[in-house]
């Protein structure tokens, strides 16, 4: 699925903020277009107060790269907007640059389904400073949003501890960009199947779903309403129960599933929707098993989360299939990842990299300089030990040490021959596309196997323990030493 010709069939290239156009306008005007910069995308907090999050939206990142062009509809539109003095905002030598760009830069992201942590670069774009400039925005909408909620998916699997989790989303997602991407991320994140048709046409992954209440109040009784909905689906029906009293409702499915079984069909589940789950669901359970019908499952919706779910298991709920919506696909309790995109190096004319970094006030906010490697060392036990971030553009000692930015004193020493493998993958070379890109089952595969190989402390909910992510040592000195520098001169001019 190529979701910029599929879905909107027009170009996407103005999918940015005005300011990335009026920076590239600069840089085109002080002949900085084609200078070679570096720039890195990452996210300073791990979402939803937890441990790791997941990576997750690079297949949309790099259908748009492929398709970055400005067609003659947005250059008429840029020619169109005008300055505080009513001038055009952009001159014609400008717009025929634009109207002859083509994506040149080298990506290199790290894979999706990798779980990541804090100021890890998921994504490095290499290449001329006007265009590794103006895809800013864009990677952050695409990879910020996708990556908040795989891993929002992740937490509520693991909550429901192998039971089935479907996605039933969309009517409360922030509209269609929001259900679809939300569908494709939860599904990464380890949900088996969602409510969402079409986006089980545009991906490839299973569709699920039951009734409404109305389905019921369209019918005199309840039975009648489960007969004919049986009549119509006599091998994949799940009755929502609710509607009136849930378990009357559970004894009249009953009464149908038992006329289905005379016709040699099965009823798939019964579906509660409110009221105490706990209950509700063990009491359903005794009533199903005495009939004779252990096997149809019990499905839960209802404002469900990781929390909830939890909650729910240690209750002794008895419910097999978790239909999770709202929560979800907004990230109810946490709107967005945060994620930036800053600058690490600029070419000289010498061809030498001038590392640069963001001062703050804030030390979250003082970026790293460099041309950033993520390496993760990985025990004999196959399990993850720490991750270190370091400068591709030098060489690295043998022995590894990292150092947490925000804490010198916190350090770890890595020993050597550890194994390691990194992170950062190439993906387009000089605009190419160079990664062939994994289908979603392989995705979903990469994440229930990289969450294993991660400490249980580090994925329980609350406090969880902090994974080991640092910068390699020389690479700690070098920005160390660039933030001193930037602190004397702003000292010598103050």
């Amino acid at each position: 699925m190529n979701f910029t010709r599929d879905l909107y069939g027009t170009s996407l290239s103005l999918l940015t903020d005005l300011y990335q156009l009026t920076m590239a306008y600069g840089y085109w005007k002080s002949g900085l277009a084609e200078k070679e910069a570096v720039f890195h995308l990452y996210f300073r907090k791990n979402p939803f107060e937890g441990g790791y999050a997941v990576c997750a939206g690079l297949e949309y990142a790099v259908q748009y790269l492929q398709s970055l062009q400005f067609s003659e509809d947005d250059l008429a539109y840029l020619s169109s907007l005008k300055s505080a003095t009513g001038q055009e905002l952009f001159e014609t030598g400008f717009i025929n640059y634009l109207r002859q760009l083509k994506f040149t830069c080298d990506v290199d992201a790290i894979p999706e389904g990798t779980v990541v942590f804090p100021n890890e670069p998921l994504i490095r774009v290499t290449g001329p400073l006007l265009q590794a400039q103006l895809v800013e925005t864009p990677l952050l909408t695409l990879i910020n949003f996708q990556t908040l909620i795989a891993t929002k998916a992740a937490r509520i699997t693991e909550a429901a501890q192998g039971d089935l989790v479907m996605e039933f989303g969309m009517r409360r997602a922030q509209g269609v960009d929001g259900a679809l991407a939300a569908a494709r991320a939860v599904f990464i994140g380890g949900a088996k199947a969602t409510s969402n048709v079409l986006a089980g046409k545009l991906f490839g992954f299973p569709v699920k779903g039951t009734h409404a209440h109305s389905w019921v109040m369209a019918f005199e009784e309840e039975e009648e309403a489960f007969e004919k909905y049986a009549e119509a689906f006599p091998n994949d029906s799940v009755f929502l129960v609710d509607t009136y009293d849930t378990l009357e409702g559970v004894k009249n499915a009953i009464k149908v599933a038992q006329k289905l079984r005379t016709k040699g069909s099965e009823l798939a589940g019964i579906r509660l929707d409110s009221g105490d789950l706990t209950y509700l669901s063990r009491e359903a359970r005794k009533l199903l098993d005495e009939a004779g019908f252990p096997n149809v499952s019990i499905v839960a919706s209802n404002d469900l989360d990781e929390y909830l779910i939890a909650d729910l298991k240690k209750q002794g709920a008895r419910i097999d299939t978790w239909g999770i919506g709202t929560r979800l696909v907004t990230a109810y309790d946490q709107p967005a990842l945060g994620g930036v995109y800053k600058m690490g190096a600029l070419r000289d004319e010498k061809g030498n990299w001038q590392y640069k970094l963001k001062l703050s006030e804030q030390l979250a906010k003082t970026s790293t300089p460099g041309v950033l490697q993520v390496r993760r060392f990985i025990s004999e036990e196959n399990k993850f030990v720490a991750d270190m971030i370091c400068n591709e553009a030098e060489p690295l000692p043998e022995q590894a040490l990292i150092i947490d930015p925000f804490d010198f004193t916190h350090r770890k020493a890595i020993p050597a021959g550890t194994r390691h493998e990194d992170l950062l993958m190439p993906v387009f070379r000089g605009g190419e596309q160079v990664y062939k890109l994994p289908s979603l089952p392989e995705i979903q595969a990469r994440t229930q196997q990289q969450l294993r190989q991660l400490d249980p402390s580090s994925r329980r909910f609350l406090n969880p323990h902090v994974y080991p992510v640092g910068l390699e040592e020389t690479l700690f000195e070098m920005k160390t030493n660039l933030v001193l520098s930037y602190r004397k001169t702003e000292a010598a001019s103050s």
